[in-house]
C-alpha cells in the first residue's frame, strides 16, 4: 500500500466531491469541514461518476438515479444501489490530502445465532433489495429466497432501453448483487413457483407440493404483463417485455428493416419504441390518447416526446384501439379501430402489468387485486409487501407506483421491519426515462395539479417542469438539471414550495 498526495484541502467544495487519482484507483473526495473521505469514484448501481453528483445534508447523492451514501461512511442509505462505497484511508497534513492507494477492509455485521425463517418471493427490484437489506443487517436466521426465474436478481430496466437496441446482449444484463454479498448469513436461493401463501398459518406452499413455515415473509412478486382480450393475441410474433427471457426471443424475432406494431403509449411502450427503432426496425405505435404520457407529465412534456419520436421515423396511430390481430398461427397485421390495417410479423404489447398476487389466500386485496398494506409496508402479522403488488398510504391516500426505485425503497422499508423497526414510508419516488438518447427523470407522484411551472422549454433541450397545486409542488420532471434534481430528491421529503423550488432550480 502506498500513500499518495492528491489535492489541497483548498481544492476541495463542501458541496461536490473531487475525483483524483490515487496510483491506479481512481477515487472522489468528500469534505466535511476539516476532514476528508475518500471513496470510490463511481456509484456501484450503474456506474455514474459520483464527482458529478451532490453533496445535500450529509449525503453524497449520485447525478443519474439518486442513491444516496452517507458523506461520512460511504454506507448506502438509499437505492438503486444495494452497495456501501469502498472507502479509502484519507488523511490532511498541513494543507495537503493524501490518500491511501488500496481500499479498506469492508465492515460486516455481526452476526448472532438466530433459529427464524424468513422468506423473500421475488427476486426483482424488491426482492433483491430486501435481501440486501437483511444480509447487511446481519440477519442470521434462514433466509429464503424464492423465485421462477432461472436467474434472478438482474436490472430489468435495461431490458427496454437497451437490450432490444441490441446495445447489450440478455445474458450480460448487470445483476442487482454482487456474489459476495450472496455468500453473507444463511442465504439459500431457490427456483421454484409459489401455489399459496396462507398468511394466518404463515405458510407457503410450493408447485411441487412443498410447505414451508416462516417467522417472517415479504411479498415482492411484482407485475405480470397483461396480454388484452382481443382476438388474435395468442399468436405468435405477439410478445410482451418482461424478462430476458422476453427480451431475448424479441431480439430473434426482429430483423432490421421489418414493422413492429407496439400497442400502448407508456414508458415501457415508448422505450422499447426508441430501441426498436435504434435497433432498424420500422416502429409503429398504436395509442388510445393523441398525447402520450400526457396523465403523468403534463400535455407540453407529452407532446415534446412524441415529436422526438415522429422526429426519428416512429408513426403514431391513435387514439385509436387495436380490433384484432390477424394471421393464422403467425400474425400478419393489426386491425385498429380507427379502419387502419398495419401488416407486421411482430407485435409488442406494452399494455401494462397486473399485480402477480393470485397465489395469495385470506389477504386483504384491492380492487386491481394488488395488497393492501399499512405505512409499515405490513400486509398481515409477520407478512409485508413491496413494490408493483403494494397499494401504500401516500400523503394519506392509498396509491399504488409501478417504479423500479420505489420498489426498492419499499424493500429496505420492509426488510428493516421483519427485523423489528417501525419505518415508514417518508421518501420521495423517483423515476426515470431513457428515449432515443434522452433522459427524463420524474420526482414525486402527483396525482392531480392544477398548474406546471417550466423552466427552459421542452421543446428545444434541457428544461424542468414543476407540477404543482397552488403553491405546494406536487412533483417534478426535467431533461438535464442534475444538480437541482439530486437536491430535491432530498429536500421533496417534506412540503416544497413553488417559491423555495425556484431558488434550489
Amino acid at each position: 500500500m502506498t500513500r499518495h498526495a492528491v489535492a489541497t484541502l483548498e481544492q476541495l467544495d463542501s458541496k461536490r466531491p473531487l475525483r483524483v487519482q490515487a496510483g491506479n484507483e481512481e477515487v472522489v473526495l468528500v469534505r466535511q469541514g476539516d476532514l476528508v473521505h475518500a471513496y470510490q469514484a463511481n456509484c456501484p448501481h450503474a456506474g455514474a461518476p459520483l464527482e458529478e453528483g451532490v453533496i445535500c445534508k450529509g449525503l453524497l447523492v449520485c447525478p443519474w438515479h439518486k442513491a444516496a451514501f452517507a458523506t461520512d461512511a460511504g454506507t448506502v442509505c438509499e437505492p438503486p444501489a444495494l452497495a456501501d462505497l469502498r472507502r479509502y484511508r484519507a488523511w490532511v497534513e498541513n494543507g495537503q490530502v493524501w490518500v491511501d492507494d488500496q481500499p479498506l477492509p469492508k465492515p460486516t455485521a455481526p452476526r448472532h445465532s438466530d433459529a427464524r425463517r424468513f422468506v423473500v418471493v421475488g427476486a426483482g427490484a424488491a426482492g433483491s433489495a430486501a435481501v440486501a437489506t437483511l444480509l447487511g443487517h446481519g440477519f442470521n436466521g434462514h433466509l429464503l429466497w424464492l423465485d421462477q426465474e432461472r436467474q434472478p436478481a438482474y436490472d430489468r430496466t435495461s431490458l427496454s432501453k437497451f437490450v432490444i437496441a441490441g446495445e447489450m446482449p440478455p445474458d450480460e444484463v448487470p445483476a442487482l448483487l454482487e456474489a459476495d454479498d450472496l455468500r453473507q448469513g444463511r442465504l439459500e436461493r431457490r427456483q421454484a413457483k409459489v401455489r399459496g401463501l396462507d398468511a394466518k398459518k404463515r405458510s407457503i406452499t410450493l408447485a411441487d407440493g412443498q410447505r414451508i413455515d416462516y417467522d417472517a415473509a415479504l411479498l415482492a412478486t411484482g407485475g405480470k404483463p397483461r396480454r388484452p382480450d382481443i382476438p388474435g393475441a395468442d399468436l405468435d410474433g405477439v410478445l410482451t417485455l418482461r424478462s430476458r427471457e422476453d427480451a431475448a426471443r424479441l431480439l430473434d424475432a426482429a430483423e432490421p428493416g421489418q414493422p413492429v406494431v407496439i400497442v400502448g403509449d407508456g414508458f415501457i411502450g415508448l422505450e422499447a419504441a426508441a430501441a426498436l427503432h435504434k435497433y432498424g426496425l420500422k416502429v409503429h405505435v398504436v395509442s388510445r390518447h393523441e398525447v402520450p404520457l400526457a396523465k403523468q407529465l403534463g400535455e407540453r412534456i407529452g407532446r415534446s416526446i412524441r415529436q422526438l419520436h415522429e422526429g426519428k421515423g416512429v408513426i403514431f396511430h391513435g387514439p385509436t384501439q387495436v380490433l384484432r390481430l390477424e394471421g393464422e398461427h403467425q400474425v400478419e397485421a393489426v386491425l385498429l379501430a380507427n379502419g387502419e390495417r398495419l401488416p407486421t410479423p411482430l407485435v409488442l404489447l406494452g399494455t401494462g402489468v397486473s399485480p402477480a398476487t393470485a397465489f395469495l389466500h385470506g389477504l386483504d386485496l384491492a380492487e386491481d387485486r394488488s395488497v393492501n398494506v399499512d405505512a409499515q409496508l405490513r400486509a398481515a402479522d409477520g407478512l409485508w409487501a413491496a413494490g408493483d403488488i403494494a397499494t401504500f398510504p401516500l400523503a394519506g391516500r392509498p396509491v399504488r407506483i409501478e417504479h423500479w426505485r420505489l420498489a426498492q425503497q419499499h424493500a429496505v422499508i420492509a426488510a428493516a421491519n421483519m427485523l423489528g423497526e417501525q419505518r415508514q414510508y417518508d421518501d420521495v419516488p423517483f423515476f426515470w426515462t431513457y428515449q432515443h438518447g434522452r433522459t427524463y427523470e420524474v420526482l414525486g407522484h402527483a396525482r392531480d395539479w392544477d398548474h406546471i411551472e417550466f423552466v427552459g422549454q421542452p421543446e428545444q433541450g434541457d428544461f424542468i417542469a414543476l407540477q404543482c397545486v397552488g403553491d405546494q409542488v406536487e412533483a417534478v420532471i426535467a431533461k438535464g438539471y442534475s444538480d437541482a434534481m439530486a437536491q430535491l430528491s432530498q429536500r421533496m421529503k417534506r412540503p416544497l414550495s413553488l417559491t423555495e423550488a425556484r431558488t434550489l432550480i
